[in-house]
């Protein structure tokens, strides 16, 4: 019998991250539905919405032809994308917090326009909108996701893998991003993966070299997770260890109703935003 898609496990980078910070937050997320409109929940906060406004303009400037990239100066396509997350759509309960992360957000742009580096360059662009591939037809588990950039290397004649980071934290060493995004490249398009770097555009002008995982050892470790995972929901226990923690919590206030209700995003998912309780100051609003 052929494989089918509609009744495989789906992992990604995010999905598995979640479950592995706390299974409880990863079912809030990724499986739970609403019984009222039966569709997923998202929380927004001010963090993702500048993530997500600045990897949008990326997006669109990778879409486009070496040549063309800048005739549009990446700075209105900002203030454009911005107005997309603005209020509360952006997580922002007031002005002054959305002021704040809009200049951090047009300083990581000023950042990259001013030390285009391998934006300057040839890209690979995978045709698909969500690239994907049975990560084992046996268990079916198909692993997704999208990958910022593929600096096309010439002298080489393969790809070098480019995330960008809005967050002020390293990337974890023990994190299977890297794994992750190598396996999706590799089984994706045609070209070798030949290298990797993170792009720490809040205070780095350039992308910092990582060593690329072994191949094989990287599909054990992702495999293992998505196997995990996939004998979770098939049990049905998504229960938190501690009783309740940082991931989950913000989640399950959603799940009890204490959100407000935005709007519903383009993959269909209803956006929440959490109002701050009497004994949170801004700092731990911003955690939630």
């Amino acid at each position: 019998m052929a494989p089918d898609k509609y009744s495989a496990i789906w992992v990604s980078h995010t999905s598995i991250n979640d479950f592995l910070q706390c299974k409880r937050a990863y079912f809030l997320k990724h499986v739970y539905k609403s019984e009222k409109t039966g569709r997923k929940m998202k929380l927004m906060t001010p963090p993702l919405a500048l993530g997500q406004a600045v990897h949008e303009v990326i997006e669109e400037i990778s879409k486009l032809h070496v040549h063309d990239r800048f005739k549009e100066i990446p700075m209105n396509r900002f203030e454009k994308i911005w107005k997309k997350v603005s209020g509360k759509k952006g997580g922002f309960l007031d002005i002054d917090t959305e002021d704040k992360y809009k200049r951090e957000g047009r300083e990581m742009i000023a950042r990259v326009t001013k030390n285009p580096g391998p934006i300057s360059r040839k890209a690979v662009k995978i045709k698909e909108s969500l690239p994907n591939y049975w990560l084992s037809e046996e268990e079916n588990i198909i692993l997704c996701g999208k990958v910022d950039w593929l600096e096309y290397l010439e002298d080489k004649n393969g790809v070098n893998i480019i995330d960008f980071k809005t967050g002020s934290a390293n990337e974890s060493k023990d994190s299977l991003q890297l794994p992750i995004y190598l396996l999706l490249v590799a089984n994706t398009q045609k070209w070798d993966v030949m290298g990797a770097s993170y792009w720490y555009i809040r205070n780095s002008n350039d992308p910092v070299k990582q060593k690329l995982p072994d191949m094989q050892t990287a599909y054990e470790k992702v495999l293992s997770v998505a196997k995990e995972i996939k004998a979770i929901r098939s049990l049905g226990k998504f229960d938190c260890e501690f009783g309740g923690c940082r991931y989950c919590t913000p989640m399950e206030r959603l799940y009890r109703g204490e959100g407000e209700f935005v709007y519903v995003d383009e993959y269909r998912t209803d956006v929440f935003v959490l109002p701050i309780k009497k004994n949170e100051d801004a700092g731990e609003s911003e955690i939630l």
